[in-house]
């Protein structure tokens, strides 16, 4: 009967980390234009909302699963990317820092209860900073510029990403509200949560 359990459950966590992968590839078809600028992408959306709702364990594998598709050739980044060059190019640290960035997520979302503060930490802390440490020292170091003016450049994304962890933040609480089985066998959520913190 336990070894049942353990293999609806692994069933379970697989089903989640396809689920969040696929979401990660959608999300990575709707492009927003910025006028005179880089187009905004939903796709990190995608890796903030796995950082949040499948936890640091879980959350990784649904990122490797999405960079193992690019890697193989498959389109599945912003854009239709795929294939091993992207992993070589300025973008390669950006795709390190969605794994380091959906651990540092999970961590500070479930670390606790679930409450808007520590969701929007989370994005914001793993879904922005940690993604910009990987991917703007790598993105210099591949263009041959200096790490300074490679920073003040990525500001231009600034806006975006913070519209996306807030916008993480909020479907998270309604996910979790909605839908509490996909954050598996997390504590329920306290009513209290949103208004006490």
């Amino acid at each position: 009967m336990q070894m049942t359990r353990h293999h609806g459950e692994a069933g379970r966590d697989l089903a989640r980390i396809a689920v969040f992968a696929a979401l990660i590839v959608v999300l990575g078809t709707v492009t927003i234009p910025v006028p005179g600028g880089v187009p905004i992408t939903a796709q990190t959306l995608g890796v903030m909302l796995a950082g949040a709702v499948l936890g640091p364990r879980l959350a990784p594998l649904s990122v490797l699963l999405v960079l193992v598709l690019a890697a193989v050739g498959l389109p599945v980044l912003a854009g239709g990317r795929g294939g091993v060059g992207v992993f070589v190019g300025p973008t390669a640290g950006y795709l390190l820092g969605w794994v380091v960035g959906v651990i540092v997520v999970g961590l500070l979302v479930h670390g606790g209860r679930l409450t808007w503060w520590r969701v929007a930490a989370g994005t914001v802390l793993g879904g922005i900073l940690a993604v910009y440490a990987c991917g703007i020292p790598v993105q210099a170091l591949v263009l041959g510029t200096d790490l300074v003016p490679t920073a003040l450049s990525s500001l231009v994304f600034l806006p975006g990403d913070l519209i996306k962890a807030a916008c993480a933040t909020v479907l998270t609480l309604a996910l979790r509200r909605a839908y509490p089985r996909a954050f598996g066998a997390r504590a329920p959520l306290a009513s209290t949560s949103v208004r006490a913190a």
